[in-house]
């Protein structure tokens, strides 16, 4: 006795031992679904390949700053210590004036609502309370690389989206 993929019932094989449906009308509707799934990996498949430098950039932001919301998970705010009732990931350097700066790690921190949209960063508090967390050296050093130039390449973005979902799920 066999279990009918489609329809789930018990029934016994009669035209090979290869037989997955009880009827032609399950095997038909049985088809349509493996069809199905394979179009749909497929098609996944295609958009991947579709996806624009942007695409893979926009994707890993949303990744990175979720990981940067866990990894500060708890602290308070970078720029006013106060406690973030709304978590943003704050970039010391933007992300639009400083794209080589946008997935260094030192450069973004836990910050409120307030004091990342309302106060532009919060930059001058942001500064000492960056300094005091990840100390001078470091600082000095994200200051030199703020000058150098990086474009990431498509299989860079991918790579680091795969770490960095690593990363959250090591976090959680």
């Amino acid at each position: 006795m066999r279990t009918c993929k489609t329809c789930k019932v018990k029934f016994k094989p009669i035209y090979s031992s290869v037989q997955m449906c009880c009827t032609p009308k399950c095997a038909i509707e049985y088809d349509k679904h493996l069809k199905d799934k394979k179009w749909k990996k497929e098609k996944k498949q295609i958009k991947e390949s579709l996806k624009t430098h942007s695409d893979h950039v926009k994707e890993l932001q949303v990744i990175f700053n979720k990981f940067i919301r866990l990894r500060d998970k708890g602290d308070n705010c970078i720029s006013c210590s106060k406690p973030c009732k709304k978590e943003n990931a704050g970039h010391y350097y933007s992300a639009g004036g400083n794209p080589e700066l946008r997935f260094n790690e030192d450069n973004v921190h836990l910050q409120c609502e307030y004091c990342n949209t309302f106060l532009h960063g919060n930059l001058l508090n942001y500064t000492d309370n960056l300094i005091n967390k990840i100390g001078l050296c470091r600082f000095n050093e994200l200051k030199k690389l703020k000058d150098k130039p990086l474009k990431y390449s498509i299989p860079e973005l991918i790579t680091m989206k795969v770490n960095y979902k690593e990363k959250i799920k090591n976090l959680k």
